[in-house]
């Protein structure tokens, strides 16, 4: 029974794990590099066995087990390769009670919600500028051409969402999740739009208001605390990026709702999240309990079935696979080269907590199930163009020119 939390779900691959008394247990087909993990102790090894979606997290984060040879991200590769290979089926019991327990895990409601964003977004600013881009945009990044860098992709996501946007100056825009104001600066700087952005992280939100002012924006850009339930005014444009994954499946009627209430007749809205590509499902025990309380990745399924009741037009869906595993890559490498700044503003532990984290995450996008959708609504069918051609044309007069080198041809 102890090792079937590794034998059970890794059938191909090459791993060893080293129980107490540092006996090798040879797991998997032998194929590929070997990993090897030490396990400290019995009582760690148990903990696993009887939950390993939970136990294994912590006894990394804890120090009950280490790599031997390979690491974090050779480990989730090959996780979600047997994964891939043999996806868990849940039993019936488990189906009947699936709506039940994501009503409990994802009960959102106002306090519930800003208490989790707390949770993970009132961490220190300097946190973040460990591992983000100089404008901490914290979301999936646009890799439209090899070797961008994460500045040039984190740009580029803003060019891309501003041209679904189709923006005029003089418009108004809502912006749900804004954070540390990335996106409302950019939209405001280069389109002349006037944005309201609402956080319910009062971290984010002074970082948000001291880079408005900052750059000359604050009577352009306004940011609030407040959730996005509390906003009255309509406007011309809405956006939220990173933020439809803290709803919670329990709420997604109210949220569209609230986003086909806010919008102005002839108006255009673009949510841009994480998905799952699989049916509905919960939430990873260890990161809903360490990273993201309250956190769910919806299926495109279920999110679209709330679009239709609310009663909006999709009037565009894009898929972003690969986009996130490359963005989490960076961060992770960011991160990891400035570990021991990390370390001094929290400690060990946080630092492979956050390392466990980022490393989960881009093997769950680059070989799990995991992707980012972005769905351009409005409430009238004629809002947009009818065909996409609009969103390249106007990322391409957005695009920085490249510069000229001077010096006579040869």
């Amino acid at each position: 029974m102890l090792w079937e939390a590794f034998t059970k779900r890794f059938r191909h691959g090459h791993l060893t794990v080293l129980g107490p008394g540092r006996r090798a247990h040879r797991i998997g087909d032998g194929e590929g590099p070997e990993i090897v993990i030490g396990v400290r102790d019995w009582a760690t090894l148990l903990r696993i066995a009887l939950n390993p979606e939970l136990r294994f997290g912590e006894a990394y984060v804890d120090g009950g087990i280490v790599f031997e040879a390979g690491d974090l991200a050779d480990f989730f590769a090959l996780y979600e390769r047997n994964r891939e290979a043999a996806p868990p089926q849940p039993g019936r019991l488990a189906r009947l009670v699936l709506p039940l327990r994501r009503r409990w895990q994802q009960a959102n409601d106002r306090r519930r919600s800003r208490a989790n964003v707390a949770h993970h977004y009132d961490l220190s600013e300097w946190l973040y500028r460990l591992f983000l881009d100089r404008e901490m945009y914290y979301s999936c990044a646009y890799f439209a051409h090899p070797g961008m860098t994460l500045e040039e992709a984190q740009a580029a996501k803003a060019r891309h969402i501003a041209a679904k946007l189709l923006l005029r100056p003089g418009q108004s825009v809502l912006d749900i999740g804004s954070g540390w104001g990335s996106l409302a600066l950019a939209l405001a700087a280069d389109a002349g739009v006037s944005v309201t952005g609402v956080t319910l992280s009062a971290e984010q939100l002074g970082v948000a208001r001291r880079s408005a002012t900052a750059r000359g924006l604050a009577d352009q850009v306004v940011f609030e605390l407040k959730d996005y339930r509390d906003v009255a005014a309509r406007f011309d444009r809405i956006v939220s990026v990173g933020m439809f994954e803290h709803v919670g499946a329990p709420n997604f009627d109210r949220f569209f709702a609230a986003v086909r209430a806010r919008l102005a007749d002839d108006g255009v809205a673009l949510v841009h999240s994480i998905g799952r590509h699989d049916p509905p499902g919960t939430t990873n025990p260890w990161m809903r309990k360490y990273i993201f309380p309250g956190g769910y990745v919806p299926a495109l399924s279920e999110t679209l079935a709330a679009v239709e009741r609310a009663g909006l037009w999709v009037t565009d869906v894009e898929i972003l696979r690969l986009h996130y595993a490359e963005t989490c890559r960076h961060w992770r490498a960011r991160f990891l080269a400035r570990a021991g700044e990390a370390c001094r503003l929290y400690d060990e532990r946080f630092v492979r907590m956050w390392d466990f984290y980022l490393a989960a995450s881009e093997a769950g996008f680059r070989y799990g199930d995991l992707m980012v959708f972005q769905l351009q609504l409005s409430r009238r069918v004629d809002a947009v163009p009818v065909t996409r051609d609009y969103i390249a044309a106007a990322e391409a007069a957005q695009a920085p020119r490249p510069t000229r080198r001077s010096g006579r041809a040869r």
